[in-house]
């Protein structure tokens, strides 16, 4: 017998491996897990003879583990202690006010936005957990799809996609951001045609911000020349602030340093939205959570 089998066939009987362990008698570890005794003392004949040695010994009245049987308590003991954890998330997960969500958004509105909202929900519903997460947002859709994440605070939103649930949620300007000392920096507005000779700095392909700029460029009749690309948005603001390129971007959040933020014309902008899997029903709450955003 190899020790995947033995595994296997130990996995249904770890808790009468632990009983034997803290009552040292099989008719108080059978009584407790409501087993009839004699199907308790068939089961270990059978374990002691695949292992080739006892696992339990006479000791009085009761019975004392051998110390195979001692190794195979301990780690019934490890395994049941990491399963009940997963039965214990798995029962709260079925609890609307204890289970726990799971949240992906951009990398812009990790600093204020997102802050704000999970706040103003654990106000209502304290007990909720949250895993958070920040991610592109080709990836961000893939992972709702492969049910790694329940909800995605992203842009733009899936149009045409039957596995995906969305709802928008607000509309966000995006400006024009340039170098303090740019040539445009003192006009109120700008065309976007108005930089379509000048170098970009953006986000990398695969970022919902990176498919806007390219759309809105297009629109405006040039294709943007990207001279950086990056990840984050603070990073993509700090390469404008050293003269490396201008970007599309939404407005800050914080004090500018050595860039300016420009309004366009048309006026230009991103729908944020919550996005969701339609192939399977969402656990309460995170039900909960997306009708709270959603309201």
């Amino acid at each position: 017998m190899t020790h995947e089998q033995l595994a296997a066939g130990l996995a249904p009987r770890l808790a009468l491996l632990r009983a034997l362990a803290a009552e040292q008698h099989v008719t108080r570890a059978a009584d407790r897990l409501g087993v009839p005794q004699p199907t308790v003392s068939r089961w270990l004949a059978t374990l002691s003879a695949e292992l080739g040695t006892p696992v339990i010994v006479r000791n009085g009245r009761g019975v004392r583990l051998t110390r195979a049987g001692q190794i195979l308590a301990e780690a019934a003991e490890q395994a049941l202690g990491v399963l009940e954890a997963g039965c214990r998330r798995a029962i709260g997960e079925a609890d609307p006010e204890r289970g726990q969500v799971v949240l992906a958004f951009l990398h812009t509105m990790g600093g204020v936005r997102v802050p704000e909202l999970l706040r103003a929900f654990r106000t209502e519903h304290p007990k909720v957990q949250f895993a958070l997460e920040q991610a592109a947002h080709e990836e961000m859709l893939t992972r709702v799809r492969a049910g790694d994440v329940d909800l995605a605070l992203t842009a733009p939103l899936p149009v045409g996609q039957a596995d995906l649930g969305c709802q928008p949620l607000y509309e966000q300007p995006l400006l024009l951001t340039v170098p303090t000392g740019h040539s445009l920096a003192d006009r109120r507005r700008v065309r976007l045609a108005d930089v379509a000779e000048e170098q970009f700095v953006g986000m990398k392909a695969g970022y919902g911000l990176r498919r806007i700029t390219d759309g809105l460029c297009q629109q405006a009749g040039f294709l943007p020349v990207l001279a950086f690309e990056g990840e984050e948005v603070d990073t993509v603001r700090g390469l404008v602030a050293a003269g490396l390129g201008v970007a599309l971007l939404p407005q800050s959040d914080t004090a500018l340093n050595g860039v300016v933020e420009l309004a366009l014309t048309p006026s230009a902008s991103r729908t944020i939205g919550l996005v969701w899997s339609a192939a399977v029903p969402l656990p309460p709450a995170v039900e909960l959570f997306r009708a709270f955003v959603t309201a």
